[in-house]
């Protein structure tokens, strides 16, 4: 076996009783709610809309910001996050490896012809599989709300565009963007095609319906089944190192949202002209003709942060379409007293997605121009 399977595998194997109980424990309570399922269900994915209040409900209620607090008195966000992300991929190993019995090539067949067996039954090597898919999807929806408390980004599961915006984190992870983060690194390079071949089963685009996710999902985890790598349980290293991959990318998407909420509250709080704060940034992000997501996610928070912190709320901005720049830097130009607030914010605003570019340079030296106006020296007629 390649040395770098060895070592995968000793990861998988190093857990103590303690977890492997609380595992089984998991296990036992999931196993009730895959029996209530009708085959109907599984093959339309419609489990997953029921899992969703049955993972979140309860769930959000007891986990907050301050039950991690408690838990890890005294240790930063992204220590707490790594040790969630270590706990999540070693139970996920584990219930790989306790579900691994029942992978075998007939199940794969028997989930594709579920729609010609009883309504009201499901048979007993689909229920063993279907206890694994939902224990991970459940586990790694959690850990990507887990993350999201952590770092202190909203989020309301009542409310459907939050709800989704955490399915779209914890499960639509596509290959292109782990690369981009880094985060298949830590998968041995013998099973990376194997785990970019599970991000590509099936593209999970927003507004989607929740039984479209289920139904994904679970094709996602049939290429677990009937696939020997040389006597590993593939299930374990797959629970693993895609869980891993999950609480990455949701602690990469999560850690930026908390970073441009804190730039945001900055910038709120150190300003003297918070509305005209609003229409200069505002401008800096159209500069180059578009605005990215981190801009827009910026601005979302900064209107209101500002209207909660200044009573201000812009409704000309509100309702503007075409950004006439000029108007804004008259509106600069016509505003007494000390700007350099606004032309911080501005440079601040213009770096919020990385390098500023030359639109943008070229914007920020036409407002210093504006906010500062040259005036006659002193002493002259």
């Amino acid at each position: 076996m390649p040395e770098e399977l060895v070592n995968a595998v000793s990861l998988v194997d190093k857990h103590t009783d303690k977890d492997r109980v609380q595992v089984e424990g998991e296990r036992a309570e999931i196993r009730e709610f895959v029996s209530s399922l009708t085959p109907d269900e599984i093959k339309s994915g419609g489990w997953f809309t029921r899992l969703l209040s049955l993972s979140l409900n309860s769930y959000t209620e007891k986990v907050d910001w301050q039950y991690f607090q408690e838990k890890y008195k005294g240790v930063p966000a992204d220590g707490i996050v790594e040790q969630r992300i270590k706990m999540a991929a070693r139970y996920a190993a584990i219930e790989g490896g306790l579900s691994a019995s029942a992978y075998t090539a007939t199940v794969a067949a028997t989930i594709g012809s579920l729609g010609g067996t009883s309504p009201a039954t499901v048979p007993a090597a689909v229920a063993t599989v279907m206890v694994d898919v939902v224990y991970i999807t459940r586990l790694q929806l959690r850990l990507a709300y887990d993350i999201a408390v952590l770092y202190r980004v909203p989020i309301d599961t009542s409310d459907p565009d939050d709800l989704w915006k955490l399915i779209r984190v914890a499960f639509t992870i596509k290959g292109g963007e782990v690369a981009r983060e880094g985060v298949v690194k830590v998968v041995p390079v013998l099973m990376r095609p194997l785990i970019k071949r599970f991000y590509s089963k099936g593209v999970l685009a927003a507004g989607r319906a929740l039984p479209v996710v289920g139904k994904v999902l679970l094709q996602r985890n049939v290429i677990k089944i009937g696939i020997p790598l040389v006597g590993v349980p593939l299930a374990a290293l797959v629970n693993r190192y895609t869980t891993q991959i999950a609480g990455r990318h949701a602690r990469a998407i999560f850690r930026n949202e908390a970073r441009i909420i804190e730039l945001a509250g900055d910038l709120s709080e150190c300003s003297r002209h918070p509305r005209l704060l609003l229409w200069v940034a505002w401008l800096v992000m159209n500069a180059d003709g578009r605005v990215s997501d981190d801009e827009a996610l910026l601005f979302r928070h900064l209107v209101k942060l500002v209207a909660e912190a200044h009573q201000v709320v812009d409704e000309q901005l509100a309702h503007l379409v075409d950004l006439d720049p000029e108007k804004v830097l008259r509106r600069v130009e016509s505003e007494e007293g000390d700007l350099s607030d606004l032309l911080d914010a501005a440079a601040r605003v213009a770096g919020v997605d990385g390098e500023t570019n030359s639109r943008e340079r070229k914007l920020l030296a036409e407002l210093e121009a504006r906010c500062r106006p040259s005036r006659p020296e002193a002493g002259t007629n």
